[in-house]
């Protein structure tokens, strides 16, 4: 179940929120340093992570689900968001050259449909993020963010979804090492969590990255018109005989 917009808004905007998007963004920026002249679509609510590339992507557009709600985004420039349909996205084929999926595929009912449109929008060798909290950390067991309140997911339950929905991953990183709280000390001392964090507990990060590539077959043509099924050609059998049955020769002695 989505979370309503107006509370993912209003926690980004707290200190704890904005912390989060500074984190959430240098993990992101490593994967995506740069976009300049490719198409960004965010999916969720990637707004907060997608403003870095503003000013040098040639289109970035936020696509928010109907069952969340919808808000004008950026608030500095012209609106660039839009209300759909998780499953069915009002964009042509191949129109992105990048994707990123935030605060979806936990809150989705059906997250495989999310990436199956994600797939389709993307040109070929396209590349995705998504955001999902860890399940293994501690920020999917704390209601202080909204990644508390989905389905979190484990490395190779993310992998598998996205394998099945015809991408590769390429690369992974992770974010949120500091506990979950909003005492001062925690957040003045977060860079030193995630160093630490980085270090000497990675599987236990409160969120996971992970990139992947769009994979488009090739197909095979057919030779001519024949079947490259093996054709089966019936045997006739006389009513009453079993398969296998030899009639016998009564001119032979030595068969009666």
């Amino acid at each position: 179940m989505y979370l309503d917009v107006a509370d993912l808004r209003t926690f980004y905007d707290l200190p704890l929120g904005r912390l989060l998007r500074v984190l959430i963004g240098g993990r992101v920026r490593t994967l995506w340093p740069s976009l300049e002249g490719q198409s960004l679509l965010g999916i969720g609510y990637a707004g907060p992570f997608m403003r870095p590339y503003l000013g040098s992507a040639e289109r970035c557009i936020a696509a928010m689900p109907a069952q969340q709600g919808a808000v004008g985004w950026p608030r500095e420039a012209d609106n660039a968001a839009t209300l759909v349909e998780d499953s069915r996205l009002p964009f042509s084929d191949a129109y992105f050259d990048r994707v990123m999926v935030v605060h979806a595929l936990d809150h989705a009912a059906d997250p495989s449909a999310i990436l199956r449109e994600a797939w389709r929008v993307l040109a070929p060798g396209g590349r995705l993020i998504a955001i999902v909290p860890n399940r293994r950390g501690l920020w999917a067991q704390s209601e202080l963010s909204p990644f508390g309140y989905g389905r979190p997911y484990s490395r190779g339950q993310l992998r598998n979804l996205l394998k099945s929905c015809q991408f590769d991953v390429i690369g992974q990183e992770e974010a949120l090492f500091l506990p979950p709280s909003r005492l001062r000390f925690v957040l003045r001392s977060a860079r030193t969590w995630e160093g630490l964090g980085r270090r000497l507990w990675p599987a236990f990060s409160g969120l996971l990255i992970m990139e992947a590539e769009k994979k488009v077959y090739r197909g095979i043509p057919v030779e001519g018109s024949r079947s490259a099924l093996r054709v089966l050609r019936p045997v006739f059998i006389p009513d009453g005989a079993p398969a296998g049955f030899k009639p016998m020769r009564y001119d032979n002695p030595d068969e009666v």
